[in-house]
């Protein structure tokens, strides 16, 4: 049956459609459409048999139409992508999160739809019923899946007008940060940010399976909690029912999921939703999600047994990419002595080595004075970039130096042997020692850097990037998935005189090392791990201290007693008196991992409202001033002194 119309003064303004259906209802969605609603296919129907009574607008979506519908009635939705008209025959292609499809109103054939889309713009949103047709031949866009057919129109109803939006609605189109965020909800519309958000949600649905599968309960933890001491800079909410008392906002449920452990819930996820009051930049917004978990009775290889089958399925149901497991390990000396990094880019070569031996025997000051204080000279040799002019070298001494290191040294390795303005501290037989240690050829630059360890590699590390991505080395096809091990429990600091916890009090030290905590800190390691995917940090973890002799022994070491952490960690140093399992556990930054598996670098693109790089959210105002009224409802007066704005 045709769908009645209600046409005034040219346009249709009414529309009631009766779907030409033996029940009445809607159709039938067959087994292939319904397993494409599991995977998020565009191809898809809105109708499912369990539903079919239920009488909705659409009929099929903008993304699902083929020809195999040829013949057909449907009954569309959507928005307005473009309007072209051509000699009389309005095309109009009508988008919806699923796709576009091509709408035709042709005067021949309706003559008063073809009049109402006369009047219609960009972002409109329509209902529209006809008939799917094939295009006409050499009219096919194979770049569309419903690129094969049109529909031509019957009957229009304009649920709603639009203005002109401030943004392109388009994938070729991007508009700036600050109108992308101010208009978030036109921005979203775009099929690319469509595609992310549907991302993000299968990510998530496969997390959620496989952690399920595997005995994990997922458990809400509190948002509201008391802030501890250490970690990062937490948000604070007053309370109005206890003036003067406030609430943090969770960095993350650390205490509240080693609770759980001692509660006996033995395998515990989340998809926890963590807030910090920190700087931001592209992989960090100040509220973001982990994956987080905890298990009893494991040790470190246990969660990490967890974690690369969690991340296995993950990559096979988002991306159908089989993850070879296990991952490969690397101790943090390694990796650091190696790559110039705690998370390193494994994707290319570049590899540092050490030669502070070899530099020992030079005339060259600035190594023997730095060596003399116990520091460390490590060389990358760049391959074949001894064609490198000055200036270029320049750049790699600029990026050595944003990294906090004084400078480079550097020499070429030329046909007639070693050359550059340190050579003449090195004699010939240092020379030689060098060119075997680096495995140096003809054609090589040698970059060295002198300084303590990690600060000497860290700066060096970024240098090796800098090259990596200035010669194009790094293969952006490849996930490169590894396991950062043993690394140091305790680092000394300085300004303090006092050694701290490199991680937080609760990790476990390595069995082998805690004979070795009160003579010799420095060299205890830890029981921790972190994964990374191409240079990038996704998570971290640690297997905890659950004993109380062992955990008093390792406060010893950063000058705490037990009864002072008894007093800052009391309800969960309380909760350990009562038998506490061995346990362990790691977080994932959700946001990093789905825009690492999307090849992109920006986890904002991910985020449905993400806040901009100062902490704003151009489209809701917020952060927003308060009124007195609502500071003291609060018991709260402010002293904020302003800045002078220049005119």
């Amino acid at each position: 049956m045709r769908a009645p119309r209600l046409v005034r003064d040219g346009r249709v303004v009414a529309l009631h459609v009766l779907v030409n259906h033996p029940e009445g209802g809607n159709p039938r969605l067959t087994a292939h459409q319904q397993r494409a609603i599991g995977d998020g296919c565009p191809a898809q129907s809105l109708y499912s048999d369990e539903k079919r009574s239920e009488r909705m607008l659409r009929t099929h979506t903008c993304g699902q139409l083929t020809k195999q519908d040829v013949g057909k009635e449907s009954t569309l939705c959507g928005w307005v992508q473009s309007r072209r008209d051509h000699g009389g025959v309005i095309f109009i292609d009508l988008r919806d999160r699923y796709g576009l499809t091509q709408v035709v109103f042709d005067p021949k054939h309706n003559a008063s739809t073809h009049k109402a889309a006369e009047h219609i713009g960009r972002e409109w949103v329509l209902k529209i019923t006809g008939y799917v047709r094939p295009r006409f031949a050499g009219q096919d866009n194979p770049k569309m899946h419903t690129g094969e057919i049109e529909v031509i129109t019957d009957a229009i109803d304009v649920l709603n007008q639009a203005e002109t939006p401030p943004l392109e609605i388009e994938d070729a189109k991007t508009a700036n940060e600050e109108l992308r965020l101010k208009y978030r909800y036109l921005d979203l519309r775009r099929p690319v940010m469509q595609h992310h958000l549907l991302f993000r949600h299968k990510a998530a649905q496969a997390a959620r399976e496989y952690l399920s599968s595997q005995s994990f309960m997922e458990i809400e933890t509190p948002m509201f909690v008391k802030t501890t001491p250490g970690g990062a800079r937490v948000f604070k909410v007053p309370s109005r029912v206890h003036p003067g008392h406030f609430y943090a906002l969770p960095e993350s449920p650390q205490i509240y999921k080693q609770l759980l452990m001692v509660a006996g819930c033995d395998r515990y996820f989340q998809l926890a939703r963590c807030m910090r009051d920190e700087d931001l930049r592209m992989d960090r917004q100040p509220e973001f999600t982990q994956i987080d978990l905890e298990m009893s009775y494991v040790d470190e290889q246990d969660v990490q047994n967890a974690v690369e089958g969690l991340l296995k399925h993950t990559f096979k149901k988002c991306l159908n990419i089989d993850v070879p497991t296990p991952f490969p390990r690397l101790t943090f000396h390694d990796a650091m002595t190696r790559f110039g990094s705690d998370k390193p880019d494994t994707r290319f070569g570049l590899e540092l080595c050490d030669v502070t031996e070899e530099c020992k025997h030079s005339d060259f000051n600035v190594f023997k004075s730095l060596i003399d204080k116990k520091g460390v000279v490590h060389c990358l040799n760049a391959k074949k970039c001894a064609i490198f002019s000055r200036n270029e070298i320049d750049e790699l001494i600029e990026v050595a130096k944003t990294h906090h290191l004084a400078g480079l040294a550097w020499m070429k390795l030329t046909d007639k042997g070693l050359d550059g303005s340190i050579v003449k501290y090195f004699k010939p037989e240092v020379q030689q020692q060098l060119i075997k240690a680096t495995k140096a050829e003809i054609g090589d630059l040698l970059l060295f850097a002198a300084e303590q360890f990690e600060k000497c590699l860290t700066a060096l590390g970024q240098v090796r990037l800098h090259i990596g991505e200035k010669l194009g080395l790094i293969d952006k096809s490849k996930f490169n998935f590894l396991w950062v091990v043993d690394f140091p429990s305790y680092e000394w600091n300085e300004d303090e005189d006092c050694w701290q916890a490199r991680h937080h009090i609760f990790t476990a030290p390595k069995d082998a090392d805690v004979d070795k905590l009160e003579s010799d800190p420095g060299s205890v390691h830890a029981k921790a791990y972190d994964i990374v995917l191409n240079g990038t940090e996704v998570g971290g973890g640690s297997v905890r201290i659950h004993r109380k002799d062992l955990q008093a022994r390792v406060l010893k070491v950063i000058g705490l007693t037990y009864e002072q952490a008894e007093q800052r960690f009391d309800f969960l140093m309380n909760a350990f008196k009562y038998g506490a399992p061995p346990h362990g556990g790691i977080a994932l930054g959700f946001d990093r991992l789905v825009t690492l598996m999307n090849k992109e670098n920006d986890i904002r693109e991910f985020m449905a409202f993400p806040k901009n790089k100062n902490m704003q959210n151009p489209l809701d105002g917020s952060p927003q001033p308060w009124e007195d009224r609502m500071l003291k409802e609060l018991s709260l007066k402010l002293d904020v002194v302003k800045k002078e704005t220049k005119p």
